[in-house]
Parts: C-alpha cells; sequence; structure tokens
C-alpha cells in the first residue's frame, strides 16, 4: 500500500483529544492501528510511522511525545537495538524500550531462568523457571508493543557471533554480567562501527558508559585486557537487589532513546556515570588513559 494511501486511512481513522496540558491533537487508537494493518495487510509498525508523518499520534505514545517529539519517535520506530542479557539490567531494559517504540529489537542470552533470579528479573516468573531467558522476554514484548519486531538467540556471545547477529543494529545495550562477554561485546561494537551502552550493577551501586565504537574503554575500568581470572566484580559479594537493575536500566535507555531520537545531553565518551543508591549520590568519572 502506498504511503500516502495509508496516510489517509489513518487520518479517516483518526480522532480529536486532548492531551493532559488541554491541547487539541489528533489520535490514532490502538484498536484503530490493529484494525488497519489487518484490513490493508501491512504491519502495525508501517501504520504508526504514517499516523506520526502524518502529525496524528498513536495514542500509546502520546504521553512520550512531549519528551521525544514526533520526529524522535519516528525515530524510533526505525531504530534496531540489540540487547545482551536478558536477566536483571537486560530484562528491566527490554521493557522500557519496548513501551518507548523502538521498532526492532535482538536478545542474545544463552541462560536459563533459575530460583534466584526471582528477587529482582523482571521477566523471571515462577513459571517461567528453566525457561529460556531470551525467548522469555521476546513473548514479553509481544504482550507489552505487538508492532514492534522482535528476534530471540539463545546463545553465549562472541566477538564472532555478535558481529553476525547485531549487524543491522543503531546501537547495542550491554547488560552482561561476565568480562569475558563484555569485551567480546565492545570488539564487534567496534568491527560494527555503533555505540554500545555499557552497564554493571552491584548491591546499591551503578555503572553506566556510553562507549563509542572508535574509543573502547572497558580497559580502563576493568584493566587492559581480559585474563580470565576475574570473570565477575563487586556483585559477586554485594549481590544485585530489585531496585537496582531497576534504576540502572531506566539511565541506560535513556541514553539510548537520546541517542537514537537525536537529544542533546548524551553521556560524554571519556565519562563513566556512577549512582550510589544508598548514599544517594551520582557523580562523572574519567575513563580514559
Amino acid at each position: 500500500m502506498e504511503q500516502k494511501n495509508l496516510c489517509q486511512v489513518v487520518s479517516d481513522a483518526s480522532s480529536k483529544k486532548k492531551n493532559p496540558a488541554g491541547d487539541d491533537y489528533a489520535s490514532l487508537s490502538l484498536s484503530a492501528s490493529i484494525e488497519i494493518a489487518r484490513e490493508h495487510g501491512v504491519s502495525r509498525q508501517a501504520v504508526e510511522i504514517a499516523a506520526l508523518e502524518a502529525d496524528i499520534i498513536p495514542e500509546r505514545y502520546q504521553r512520550s511525545i512531549g519528551t521525544v517529539g514526533i520526529k524522535g519517535q519516528i525515530r524510533l520506530l526505525n531504530s534496531t537495538v540489540g540487547i545482551t542479557g536478558a536477566g536483571g539490567l537486560g530484562g528491566f531494559a527490554l521493557e522500557l524500550l519496548a513501551r518507548m517504540g523502538v521498532g526492532r529489537l535482538i536478545i542474545v542470552d544463552d541462560d536459563v531462568f533459575s530460583d534466584s533470579n526471582l528477587n529482582r528479573q523482571l521477566v523471571s516468573l515462577e513459571k517461567n523457571l528453566e525457561r529460556s531467558k531470551a525467548d522469555a522476554a521476546a513473548e514479553r514484548i509481544s504482550e507489552i508493543n505487538g508492532a514492534l519486531e522482535v528476534k530471540a538467540f539463545q546463545m553465549r556471545g562472541d566477538a564472532s557471533n555478535l558481529t553476525e547477529v547485531f549487524a543491522d543494529c543503531d546501537l547495542v545495550l550491554d547488560c552482561l554480567d561476565n568480562l569475558s562477554s563484555r569485551y567480546a561485546l565492545e570488539k564487534a561494537c567496534g568491527k560494527l562501527g555503533v555505540c554500545m551502552v555499557h552497564g554493571a550493577i552491584a548491591g546499591f551501586l551503578g555503572q553506566m558508559a556510553v562507549i563509542r565504537p572508535d574509543n573502547p574503554v572497558l580497559k580502563y575500568i576493568y584493566g587492559p585486557a581480559y585474563d580470565g581470572k576475574a570473570e565477575k566484580g563487586a556483585e559477586m559479594h554485594l549481590g544485585n537487589p530489585a531496585t537496582t537493575p531497576a534504576m540502572l536500566a531506566s539511565w541506560q535507555v535513556s541514553e539510548v532513546v537520546k541517542i537514537l531520537a537525536g537529544i542533546e545531553g548524551v553521556l560524554p565518551e571519556d565519562k563513566m556515570q556512577i549512582i550510589d543508591m544508598q548514599s544517594g549520590e551520582s557523580f562523572l568519572v574519567e575513563v580514559k588513559g
């Protein structure tokens, strides 16, 4: 179906509403979006993009538009993001990306849910124990936002297969819990020429950095090279309470949204954000040689 005709169909199905500030806007309901896609044989994502291009706001994104703008929402829907790790950080990050309307999500995780995940991992439910984290996360995304495309890979990532799996990504999230995979991901993102939003948690602490493809910085955070001796960090001793992954995933996804939607304020390449929820402090540290 031609975009011009689709825009007209969407316009005919729209209605006038007022936003919380009292301003009028053209709205497209979720039910109308689903019906248009079904009747005209197009994807729901195409319907939402057509609506936004006609200054009609899909109602599911109405509360986001004031922050990201219509053009920003179109950019999000046209973006592809990879996520390594679908556990604590990854589960919350995927939830937020789906609700923000990032169009295509690619999930990599080789693990299954266990009892100890129940304290903090959003997709970890009693009924999901022993189930693939990647598959369960993909199912949840489809239940949150059926307009998105999602692919799940149950595998452990290395520099070669991550380069292949994330080949079409605009950006990749590091939601991992081990150093060897982090270094492999940074190497893969460097080859692909895409940013990697690094995140790690322990106890009440979280850290985040936006690693540019031409400026690897993990060596300044963890050491010059992964030597196989310390696979995990402080979380081995401090643990991960329920609040920490939720907090840091929100910071990570905020960076993703700013980068993809073209919003100012992205974390500089030579800085790492540290958030200490015990003291209530947040500060930047340098990560460069």
